[in-house]
């Protein structure tokens, strides 16, 4: 017996069988590639934090990780705490570092105590304070692992984007503009100040490094604010630490 495909039950069926069957196959692939998605996130988040303390494979201009395979071994070999704090309390987390911030922040509005990662490296005889940030920019997440020593001053950065304009707020994953925060105070006579990307900053070689302003990026004024923001409202959660580290 023949079937009647000119009706419109049999378009109804096929397309629901077709749904089912497609649906099925993404989920069986989405579910076996798992694994591998979640080792790529490690590592990344390893490659991050690595850089910013200077732990890095750069060119004379290009920001270039180190690889994935010796990233693992480099993060055991340089990464000597990974501290969370949370309410005041430190503790340490051999974990850390895969703290989801998009999270803890979504906590915090909720009014649950955020969770702070913090990576404590040690690199040539220095000592390097790692925590990553998260904000928002001109169409979607931005993001960074910044390096401080014991006086905040910034001794590194790594900054990423989800969707930023190429040629324009993309660029701040560039190293000239990275580059620009080596050595920048976030205090200022003790108090937490922060760093605006500023436009029509009066430094623009950078210069002066307790003006608390790195020069904007030419077209990219909103994903600009985003650094500013995320840098003053994230960083700011790790005075206390910083100020009991120098009282003991």
């Amino acid at each position: 017996m023949s079937v009647n495909t000119d009706k419109n039950s049999y378009t109804m069926i096929f397309a629901i069988t077709m749904v089912l069957v497609v649906g099925s196959l993404l989920a069986f692939t989405a579910s076996s590639l798992s694994p591998n998605i979640d080792e790529n996130k490690r590592l990344e988040k390893q490659q991050n934090i690595l850089y910013a303390m200077g732990v890095n494979e750069n060119d004379e201009s290009s920001a270039n990780f180190v690889s994935t395979a010796d990233a693992p071994e480099l993060f055991k070999k340089y990464i000597k705490k990974q501290l969370v704090i949370q309410d005041g309390e430190v503790t340490e987390n051999d974990n850390a570092y895969l703290i989801d911030v998009k999270k803890e922040q979504t906590n915090a509005k909720a009014g649950v105590a955020r969770k702070l990662p913090l990576f404590v490296g040690e690199k040539d005889g220095k000592v390097y304070y790692i925590a990553p940030i998260r904000g928002k920019g001109l169409w979607d997440a931005i993001w960074a692992y910044v390096a401080m020593d014991e006086d905040m001053i910034v001794q590194g950065a790594y900054f990423d984007h989800k969707g930023e304009t190429p040629g324009l707020g993309a660029n701040i994953k560039q190293r000239f503009f990275m580059d620009d925060f080596i050595g920048e105070h976030l205090l200022a006579d003790g108090t937490f100040k922060g760093i605006t990307v500023a436009k029509g900053n009066a430094d623009p070689k950078n210069e002066n490094k307790t003006d608390n302003e790195v020069d904007a990026i030419a077209g990219a004024t909103i994903t600009g604010d985003g650094v500013s923001a995320m840098i003053k409202s994230d960083l700011k959660l790790y005075v206390s630490y910083f100020k009991n580290l120098k009282n003991n």
